[in-house]
């Protein structure tokens, strides 16, 4: 072990932004093609309503928390 304390560091917010667009963009097109055959002739604010709260789900129970922890070293950087 080392004596020294551990590096201080600060969440790097374009980093993360690139990681969230990453696994959001592939997810939002991949429920798009699936939800698109299931809501023909639906209004554009009906399928929406439809997508968005999944992909809210999605974000905070499994994206985010899989980007802070697996690639909490990529995502910050020492103060």
């Amino acid at each position: 072990m080392s004596d020294q304390p551990a590096q201080a560091r600060r969440l790097s917010r374009p980093r993360f932004a690139v990681m969230i667009f990453a696994a959001v963009y592939p997810l939002v097109t991949a429920l798009l093609y699936f939800l698109m055959p299931l809501t023909v002739g639906w209004d554009l604010w009906a399928r929406t309503l439809l997508l968005c709260p999944m992909i809210v789900v999605c974000m905070v129970w499994g994206i985010i928390p899989f980007i802070q922890q697996r690639l909490g070293r990529f995502i910050t950087v020492p103060v």
